[in-house]
């Protein structure tokens, strides 16, 4: 292995430490309901993400909190030893990508079927720190 490729690994590395994502697979609802929550909490402090969350009346609010919690453990078993109130995390990155869709007919008038779609979503969620560990 050449010596940038190298270099290349080991920043990728640091900046794989850094960061912590957690995913979010087949939550059943529209990824147009999920990206109106995921938008009030793209680049907040986890702390006020979760209180935005904790009030907010959308359904999708009650499974982005559970997001940012699990990403929050992830972050705490890559980085052990770290005091996580210290760490300052924020909300790198979230973004939802549609997943599969259930297709199904419903009666219509004249003999007809009109089709219904139930789609679903893909929420990634990247949590970065403010402040460097040093590990």
């Amino acid at each position: 292995m050449g010596i940038r490729k190298q270099e290349s690994a080991l920043v990728r590395k640091a900046n794989k430490q850094e960061k912590t994502q957690a995913r979010l697979v087949d939550c059943p609802s529209s990824p147009r309901k999920m990206r109106l929550v995921a938008d009030l909490i793209r680049g907040v402090e986890v702390e006020k993400a979760l209180y935005v969350l904790k009030y907010s009346k959308k359904d999708a609010a009650d499974r982005l909190e559970k997001l940012i919690l699990s990403a929050m453990s992830n972050w705490q078993a890559k980085n052990e030893g770290v005091d996580i109130e210290e760490a300052n995390l924020y909300i790198q990155e979230i973004f939802v990508d549609s997943a599969k869709q259930l297709k199904r007919l419903r009666p219509a008038p004249q003999g007809r079927g009109h089709r219904i779609r139930k789609r679903s979503n893909h929420v990634t969620l990247i949590l970065g720190s403010k402040t460097k560990s040093i590990n």
